[in-house]
């Protein structure tokens, strides 16, 4: 049982900088008159919003339905929005979109709020899209083969991880609607999924080498603060970026965000009231 969440890896460093060097100058082509007195010498506020993705639970979940997200992202209105989709297979599932409408590039296809929301959101509203998982398929292969193999191999390894995640989730029923996104964008939320899979990060991260939790999200990260650099060096007006990643990566990007002086991170619940 693989725990809710666990996402992939791709090599650090290989985002491509044309890209987004392209995706800055695509933004400062918008419309919006700028929102930030630079005449006065302050400089812009970077304001970062970390949203937590239940992927394939938007299709379905009736309290964070993919109707409530495109709400939740025409209230933001964001500039930029940094997503869970490897550099590599953006300009496919891009050129699928706006050649006939439909993704079915296969990592991106699987991510409802990338497919029904955030494409045509951003021909609406005119943000950009960042590529900014750090994934591959050889990498999410590997991963799978040997958790599979440690089920018998390592027996007891296996039923910590499981036993885990289990009783995190467990927990979070009891406290609250794990679809949820008032309760999703919370503390509790993620003291409780840093418990879920403190065991598996413990036991499997160095043995799955890429694959590891605190690997894979180094890597997302080390994407996600590259694209942050460049927006903060290039941003001339005030500027609002979105995070979007699987709800269990949440806590891990929060905490390594904390570290930086050079943004604002805001609290996501008051764009998501009715």
């Amino acid at each position: 049982m693989i725990p809710a969440g666990v996402g992939p890896w791709y090599a650090l460093g290989m985002i491509p900088r044309l890209l987004i060097f392209a995706a800055l100058l695509l933004a400062g082509c918008r419309a919006s008159p700028p929102t930030t007195s630079i005449e006065s010498g302050d400089p812009p506020t970077i304001r970062v919003i970390v949203l937590g993705m239940i992927h394939s639970g938007h299709r379905t979940s009736e309290i964070y339905s993919l109707d409530r997200l495109r709400q939740t992202i025409r209230r933001i209105d964001p500039d930029f929005v940094l997503t869970e989709i490897p550099p590599d297979r953006f300009d496919g599932a891009n050129r699928q979109f706006h050649e006939t409408g439909i993704i079915t590039e296969s990592r991106v296809s699987r991510f409802p709020e990338y497919t029904d929301v955030m494409f045509q959101l951003a021909d609406e509203l005119g943000f950009t899209i960042i590529p900014c998982a750090g994934w591959t398929k050889a990498m999410s292969d590997d991963r799978n083969e040997k958790l599979k193999r440690w089920e018998t191999e390592r027996p007891d390894d296996t039923a910590e991880v499981n036993r885990a995640q289990e009783q995190a989730e467990a927990t979070m029923a009891e406290e609250g609607d794990p679809d949820d996104p008032m309760f999703i964008h919370t503390e509790r939320y993620d003291e409780l999924v840093e418990q879920a899979l403190e065991p598996y990060n413990r036991l499997f991260n160095d043995d799955l080498g890429a694959g590891g939790w605190d690997n894979i999200n180094a890597a997302h990260y080390a994407l996600i603060s590259s694209a942050l650099d460049d927006i903060v060096g290039s941003a001339s007006k005030d500027t609002t970026v979105v995070i979007t990643f699987g709800a269990w990566h949440k806590y891990w990007i929060k905490r390594a965000l904390a570290s930086r002086d050079d943004i604002e991170l805001l609290d996501p619940k008051p764009f998501f009231s009715e």
